[in-house]
Parts: structure tokens; C-alpha cells; sequence
């Protein structure tokens, strides 16, 4: 039927947005080849995962006043969390989608505000807050199915 199709291809389409964002944040051929075969549960783990790590390397940065590193980091995790964003299916997703549209914005205006005033404060509680979130969704188990974000 035709709705079913349409859903299908909104979802495909989903998926092809955090492919598309997943491949260019992870330059290793290693994780592109596992990005081509992941569903959408373990999309988001990697980029949950590419994300804390780069504000990891962003606060280290941060630190040394390595002020091009740092913004390069922070420039990476605004595009992982612009890709999670961006994947987000408020239709199906209801308040979780809702809630998790908040918190990338949220997250996305501290960034800028730590890349801005070298804000490690800033850096920091974003980094806790995508912390825990990263480990809420490791503990979904294999082949969830995620309404949030099909």
C-alpha cells in the first residue's frame, strides 16, 4: 500500500542521513565498511561513540590552547549531534523525540559556546550529558527497534 511504501522510504532515507553523516566523521575504511551493513540502533551508537570521543580530544585540545584542534573537535561533534538531530522521527518517536530534539539543541548552543570562549565548563557538561545518553542507548539490546529514530 502506499503508505507503507512511503514509510519505508522515510526510513531509508533516515538511515541514509546517519550513513551520510557517520562515513565522513569516520575516516577508518574499518568503521566506513561496518557504517554500510549497521542498522540504525548501531548508527547511533557510533556516532554517540565518534561524539564523546571527539570532545574528549576537544577538551585535551582545549587545554594545551591548541585553539585549531579544539575547534576542529568541536566542529566534528556539532556535525555528529546535527546527524542525530537530523534522524529524529517526532512522528513516530513522540516525547522521546521531542525530548532528545531539545537536547541536541541545547547541546549544539553549548558547543558553540565553548568553541567561542574556550568554555571547558561548557565542553565538560556537554560531554556528561551525551555521556550518559551513549550509555543508555549501549544497553538497548541487539536488534531493537527504535521508533525515535526509524
Amino acid at each position: 500500500d502506499c503508505r507503507t511504501t512511503k514509510l519505508r522510504a522515510t526510513r531509508a532515507g533516515r538511515v541514509a542521513a546517519l550513513q551520510s553523516v557517520a562515513a565522513p566523521t569516520y575516516g577508518d575504511v574499518m568503521v566506513e565498511t561496518g557504517v554500510s551493513g549497521a542498522d540504525p540502533r548501531q548508527l547511533v551508537q557510533m556516532l554517540l561513540d565518534g561524539l564523546v570521543d571527539s570532545l574528549n580530544a576537544a577538551e585535551g585540545h582545549m587545554k594545551r590552547s591548541a585553539i585549531s584542534e579544539k575547534s576542529t573537535q568541536i566542529t566534528r561533534a556539532m556535525r555528529i549531534v546535527l546527524g542525530l538531530h537530523s534522524a529524529l522521527d517526532y512522528a513516530r518517536g513522540g516525547e522521546i523525540a521531542r525530548n532528545l530534539d531539545e537536547l541536541y539543541r541545547y547541546v549544539n548552543r553549548r558547543l558553540l559556546q565553548a568553541n567561542a570562549r574556550n568554555d571547558l565548563d561548557a565542553l565538560q557538561e556537554v560531554r556528561s550529558l551525551m555521556s550518559e545518553i551513549r550509555e543508555a542507548w549501549s544497553m538497548l539490546p541487539a536488534g531493537t527497534t527504535l521508533a525515535a529514530v526509524n
